[in-house]
């Protein structure tokens, strides 16, 4: 019999605390519990983590003329949303009743129905914005399942549990690499519906202008629509000022032309949302190496 993975006791400790302060979260009730993460990743966990230090190197990189307090308040106001977001995707029971109430809106919505009774897949590109799982929360309220292309977590054991809050959001969640991008692959030949983000670092992609720095990108999402004639439509769920509920907006589909003028539509799209709201993009990423 084949051994198993090594034990890896560093990254099981993590997980161990890491679970133990979600147990702990989801004691509180729903509205404590959100603002109460945010407030802990923001001062204590992304300080701690390096998350901080990274946010305000990204925002120093991309806006060097901006007061030094700006970035500060937007590095924080990040911190927050990622907390927020994190403890609201393993809360799935109350955060997919929640986001069953909201109506989506925008141009895309008629696209999108339409393309899906025609039998046409459907590709919606999301960021890292907000809390991207509430999109598709909504839309599934709305009858719309959406499976997705996730990256798995180098912790094996974070992994696990973070799968299943996946899972819990709606399906099919497929790890990236072969089997899962042939699974992928799959449901788009179907008339499936796929979200796919866009504004995570491609080791492999191409040099895009974000936020007026080049950025490896995967082309990969604007080639897929291509080949499988998928409408390639943006959408973002947009926390609102009382940290809680959401809007979720589906743009305009995206034109087609070659896979590079589409990826560049699409980060368009998602410099508007951080120019209107930059505190929402999550700015502990290493976008740029």
């Amino acid at each position: 019999m084949p051994a198993g993975p090594a034990f890896q006791p560093a990254e099981f400790a993590l997980n161990i605390a890491f679970r133990g302060l979600i147990r702990a979260a989801l004691l509180l009730p729903y509205r404590w519990r959100v603002p109460a993460m945010g407030w802990l990743m923001a001062r204590v966990i992304g300080p701690l983590a390096g998350y901080r230090r990274r946010a305000l190197q990204n925002l120093a990189l991309v806006w060097p003329e901006m007061p030094m307090d700006q970035r500060e308040r937007i590095a924080t106001q990040a911190l927050d949303n990622v907390g927020r977001a994190l403890i609201e995707n393993y809360s799935s029971g109350p955060f997919k009743a929640r986001m069953a109430q909201v109506t989506p809106r925008g141009p895309g919505l008629a696209a999108l129905q339409a393309a899906r009774a025609a039998g046409r897949p459907v590709l919606l590109l999301t960021a890292h914005f907000g809390n991207y799982e509430a999109a598709r929360a909504c839309l599934l309220g709305q009858g719309v399942p959406v499976g997705a292309l996730y990256r798995p977590m180098s912790n094996p054991y974070f992994n696990a549990h973070y799968i299943k809050t996946l899972n819990a959001m709606g399906g099919p969640n497929l790890p990236k690499g072969r089997l899962g991008l042939a699974g992928f692959v799959r449901q788009l030949k179907t008339g499936g519906t796929m979200a796919l983000f866009f504004d995570l670092h491609a080791a492999d992609g191409t040099p895009v202008s974000f936020l007026g720095k080049p950025a490896l990108t995967a082309l990969s999402a604007a080639q897929l629509a291509l080949r499988y004639d998928a409408a390639m439509i943006p959408v973002y769920a947009t926390r609102r000022a009382d940290g809680l509920h959401f809007d979720v907006d589906v743009e305009e589909p995206i034109a087609q032309g070659s896979a590079l003028e589409m990826t560049e539509a699409v980060t368009r799209s998602l410099e508007a949302r951080i120019a209107q709201a930059p505190g929402q993009w999550f700015w502990i990423h290493r976008r740029w190496k």
